[in-house]
């Protein structure tokens, strides 16, 4: 699995009664944008076909209403499968993007969507048995309707057990969510850079590496020029095995 893909071409596939369908990826512009990310030394796959879940949709969903409202250059971060890229290799996609995007004279929106604090049952491929490894490998992606809802499932009672046991999975940690959003904020970026990821994990939970989708998209800002902070929320919520929370800002004219 590469560390960063952006896609051609995208379909969200509606897990979690996600919207599901086609992304409006302008091709072009996403083409340019590798290009560029690649000549700044960010060794960025891509993909024509690329499936997207509902870390992808919802924002989408809440914030602009669908998946086809405005157009939209999807990049993957990878956030569970290793090796996984750092804080550092991140925050300097972020930045490479940032200056692509500040040339096309475009109104932009940067979104980076992943959880905070959490660790639910992901599948990992050194545990899997055959059946389990053929569809980490690949063969999963075209998940059976069945298949997918017995693994959503799955997840759903492990939160129903985890808040009437906060033992049965990582605990969340507040302490370092708030202080993870107060370094964006602040603007603090590079600081996170000699946090390990063996650190990360053991801190906050293995699946807190979708954090580093909120790092390249404040890197990206930062390449606008200046810019403040407009909107904060943080709420730990063990019915979703999440500390959940949002952080906005917006360039200075």
């Amino acid at each position: 699995m590469p560390p960063f893909c952006l896609g051609i071409g995208a379909t969200a596939i509606g897990d979690f009664a996600s919207a599901a369908g086609d992304l409006p990826v302008p091709a072009e512009l996403a083409e340019a944008c590798a290009h560029a990310i690649l000549n700044s030394g960010i060794d960025l796959a891509v993909s024509y076909n690329m499936q997207v879940d509902h870390g992808f949709a919802q924002p989408l969903e809440f914030l602009l209403g669908g998946l086809d409202r405005v157009p939209v250059l999807p990049v993957f971060i990878n956030g569970v499968a290793a090796p996984l890229p750092g804080f550092q290799r991140t925050r300097l996609l972020g930045e490479a993007m940032g200056r692509f995007l500040n040339t096309l004279n475009k109104r932009v929106l940067i979104l980076g969507s992943g959880g905070l604090s959490h660790q639910p049952p992901v599948p990992e491929l050194a545990k899997a048995d055959a059946h389990l490894r053929d569809r980490l490998l690949g063969g999963g992606k075209q998940l059976p309707p069945d298949e997918r809802e017995r693994r959503q499932q799955r997840v759903i009672s492990a939160a129903r057990r985890f808040t009437e046991d906060p033992h049965s999975l990582h605990p969340l940690n507040p302490v370092w969510d708030n202080r993870f959003m107060s370094l964006l904020e602040q603007g603090r970026l590079s600081e996170l850079d000699a946090i390990g990821n063996d650190e990360l994990s053991a801190m906050a939970g293995k699946s807190t590496h979708e954090i580093k989708t909120w790092v390249a998209a404040f890197a990206a800002l930062s390449a606008f020029g200046r810019w403040r902070s407009e909107g904060r929320y943080y709420r730990p919520i063990p019915e979703w095995i999440a500390g959940f929370g949002s952080l906005s800002a917006t360039t200075e004219i």
